[in-house]
């Protein structure tokens, strides 16, 4: 199946924070959402933000917004959903 993963990296720490959408529409959609706060164009930010994973079921996280350093989104199918995207782990 078809995933695309949101991944977003906080500062000071390695690991990136991912949850997956079934469709492009909604993974380009928490992209912007994401965006938007890094950008700081908001005045009505939320101070923590909370995803849920449409893969797992379950799944939730809640960030800081003030600790979101970068987000990317990419396409995912069944071989390379356990890798992070833009990076080759081995």
């Amino acid at each position: 199946m078809l995933m695309y993963t949101v991944e977003i990296t906080l500062k000071n720490n390695p690991i990136a924070l991912s949850v997956q959408r079934k469709e492009q529409e909604k993974a380009e959609e928490l992209y912007r959402e994401i965006a938007t706060i890094l950008s700081g164009v908001s005045s009505e930010l939320p101070k923590i933000f909370e995803l849920t994973c449409e893969k797992q079921e379950g799944k939730k996280v809640s960030v800081l917004t003030s600790e979101i350093s970068a987000v990317q989104v990419s396409e995912k199918s069944g071989a390379s959903a356990n890798m992070g995207a833009g990076f080759i782990r081995g």
